[in-house]
């Protein structure tokens, strides 16, 4: 493995570790403090796939994988007052989550990698970040898929509430879910002034 991937090896597994643990803290009704850094892995994604190419971007998310799985692991053996910090639902939504949005955001990001610069970075971590909110809240809480854990009562997130406090009424995970995705989008457009940045350091301006 080639010693110019470790930044972004460390940088990424240093995201996951830090969205793990601060996923465990609320923000507001809808929101944990994790979802304020875990969109960052997808600024690391782009920057490594426009430097240094696709492959160094999958070894990259690999690792970030590994890592995810890892705190996992950790977390199921840690006992909060609700039981296991993380479940085997939580458990599985956010590893398949990852995996399956950061190398959709890979592939994509190759497919615009000519267009100009803010395509492929904006392109791909909008539609990765939407794939990323649906698969791991719909794993995590849906009622369709209680038969992955049977022993794990998630029927608080089927509670019918307003969506967002305000609008339709559906299962409250449907509220998380939005909230999350509209702070995944929000970052995915302000990430592009750093990205730019980083990317001008590493290699020549690009297109």
């Amino acid at each position: 493995m080639s010693r110019t991937y470790l930044p972004g090896i460390i940088a990424m597994a240093a995201i996951v570790v830090a969205s793990n643990i601060l996923v465990q803290f609320l923000l507001g009704d809808y929101l944990t403090w994790g979802a304020l850094t875990y969109p960052l892995a997808f600024l690391v994604n782009d920057v490594m796939n426009r430097v240094y190419g696709p492959q160094a971007a999958r070894r990259v998310v690999w690792a970030g994988f590994v890592t995810g799985v890892a705190c996992s692991l950790v977390g199921t053996q840690i006992v909060g007052e609700f039981g296991p910090l993380v479940t085997l639902r939580i458990a599985l939504a956010s590893g398949l989550a990852f995996l399956v949005a950061q190398m959709l955001d890979i592939a994509i990001f190759d497919c615009l990698r000519d267009r100009r610069w803010w395509k492929a970075p904006l392109a791909s971590t909008l539609v990765g970040s939407s794939v990323d909110t649906a698969l791991f809240f719909s794993i995590a809480f849906a009622a369709s898929l209680t038969f992955l854990e049977p022993g794990n009562d998630v029927s608080w997130a089927a509670e019918p509430s307003p969506l967002l406090g305000w609008g339709a009424v559906a299962p409250f995970w449907v509220s998380m879910a939005v909230a999350d995705w509209l702070v995944k989008l929000a970052l995915a457009m302000l990430a592009l002034a750093p990205f730019r940045v980083i990317v001008r350091k590493l290699m020549l301006p690009v297109a």
